[in-house]
């Protein structure tokens, strides 16, 4: 019987701190985005694990290039240049500090254009310390559209990265407070195709391999997590505040 009881009230302790967990408006909040960070930095951690060990998917990145470049067409070429160009270093930066001080101005709020330009100036720093110490070569010049116009390293890309981190983060700002279904589909499907022409445009112009695209997609996931995060405790928060003006019985809902 001793035993018995033993395990009766283990279960019943299990079952009061799980409760205690799952109960938790904070933690309720911020688990979607630490499913995002930690799918994204596995996700890259792998990818990262086959290009220094030169096995997994790196072995579709010699072929899936020299396969693309035996594609191009002056019309296709001439259009991912030109992609390749508004969502590079010079044009990108500028349409993130353009629109977000448009949306401070006319939304009259600091905290999502804050979030944005923030996510943005992260991905531009992780990304560059990543290829620091990876120090990936890039393809060959041969295979590029214009030789030698990339010298930095490979990996992850850099192009990629920041097209992928601001389409995620602004669709989750854009539907956080009013989570339409179809705005919800619309920026999911938008994001999504945004991604992949600008992922597609590093291959098919000779600048990246595959892995270096799916490892930069990978970090802007993580990316939104931490945003997610950083968001939904912000509301957390906010709401404790205005705990004390709530009736007893009424339920503690985030604040935006």
């Amino acid at each position: 019987m001793s035993h018995e009881h033993a395990a009766s009230g283990a279960t019943s302790a299990l079952h009061r701190a799980w409760s205690r967990v799952t109960g938790d408006a904070l933690v309720r909040a911020t688990v979607p985005g630490l499913l995002l960070v930690a799918f994204g930095l596995a996700v890259f951690a792998g990818l990262l694990d086959g290009v220094q060990e030169q096995d997994d998917l790196t072995v579709l990145d010699r072929p899936l290039l020299t396969w693309l470049v035996e594609q191009r067409g002056d019309a296709a070429t001439a259009v991912l240049a030109a992609i390749t160009f508004v969502t590079g270093p010079t044009v990108l930066p500028a349409v993130v500090v353009v629109a977000c001080g448009l949306w401070a101005l006319v939304r009259r709020e600091w905290w999502r254009p804050l979030l944005l330009a923030g996510a943005m100036a992260g991905s531009t720093l992780l990304s560059l310390a990543i290829k620091g110490l990876v120090a990936r070569p890039r393809p060959p010049m041969e295979t590029m559209d214009v030789p030698g116009a990339e010298t930095t390293a490979s990996f992850p890309s850099g192009h990629t990265i920041g097209t992928a981190t601001f389409l995620l983060v602004a669709g989750y700002l854009a539907c956080r407070r009013r989570p339409t279904a179809g705005r919800i589909v619309t920026w999911t499907l938008g994001g999504a195709a945004g991604v992949a022409v600008v992922g597609l445009s590093r291959l098919y112009l000779g600048y990246h391999f595959l892995t270096d695209v799916l490892a930069a997609i990978a970090l802007a996931v993580a990316i939104t997590g931490v945003v997610t995060i950083v968001d939904r405790w912000r509301a957390w928060k906010s709401a404790r505040g205005h705990a004390g003006d709530l009736p007893p019985d009424e339920p503690l809902r985030p604040v935006d």
